[in-house]
């Protein structure tokens, strides 16, 4: 049985910055109802009208559909864009994937369990106790808080995964340092370039702002100096 209709309407767009971050916009007087379906499904509040969903394996547009029946199911009326459409409707991979023999599905189930650990991450669920340069890629030990259970990280974005797991932070720190030790830094790793990008689009529906250029030079207006005067002879040299 279809719930009745209740006066929230719910937008859903493509982010006017972000290449695949989702934005939900909020109207009717029961708009309240919506925000923590959406909550629920990834998205952030920007403002009281405003959320948006930006990931790190660039997957919100599927996630916004999915997010979308999930109103639809509440009896919260909702609408997706013709440009948001459009991607939800896209057929895309990602290139040079680690595993080219998954399937979308299985990439996408992959990609989603690494959304959760930077979510964790970013929600201090799960708190990273060292991080390091493995190869090409980052390593990281980490506790998570609500069970206890530490956890060692491999990879970054949409490819990181719980490669290992200990009883105790102790026992982890002390396995990661014998494996890095070379390279072992305290405390979470820098954000990668889609992570900022995200927070960014988490944050504000505007392009980032250019970083201020340097201050010119404080040049001082100086006379000229006049030429000197040619001499009539050339200096006397010494043989």
């Amino acid at each position: 049985m279809t719930p009745p209709t209740i006066d929230a309407h719910v937008r859903l767009d493509a982010h006017p910055t972000h290449t695949s971050a989702v934005t939900a916009t909020l109207t009717g007087t029961r708009h309240d109802l919506a925000r923590p379906v959406l909550t629920a499904h990834g998205f952030d509040a920007l403002d009281d009208h405003t959320l948006v969903m930006a990931r790190i394996d660039r997957e919100e547009p599927y996630w916004a559909d999915t997010a979308a029946q999930a109103l639809t199911a509440q009896g919260i009326t909702t609408q997706i864009t013709d440009r948001l459409r459009e991607a939800i409707d896209e057929k895309w991979t990602w290139a040079n994937y680690p595993t080219p023999w998954s399937t979308r599905q299985e990439i996408r189930e992959i990609s989603n369990e690494a959304q959760k650990i930077y979510d964790d991450i970013r929600h201090g669920r799960l708190l990273i106790h060292a991080h390091a340069e493995d190869g090409h890629t980052t390593v990281a030990i980490g506790t998570y808080l609500d069970s206890g259970k530490s956890v060692y990280l491999h990879g970054e974005d949409h490819l990181r995964q719980i490669a290992d797991s200990f009883d105790s932070p102790a026992q982890a720190l002390t396995a990661f340092e014998r494996l890095h030790a070379a390279t072992m830094r305290p405390g979470p790793a820098p954000l990668t370039d889609t992570e900022r990008e995200a927070a960014q689009a988490r944050t504000s529906l505007s392009a980032p702002s250019a970083a201020p250029e340097p201050p010119a030079p404080n040049r001082r207006s100086c006379p000229p100096t006049p030429p000197t005067p040619a001499t009539t002879k050339p200096p006397s040299t010494t043989s």
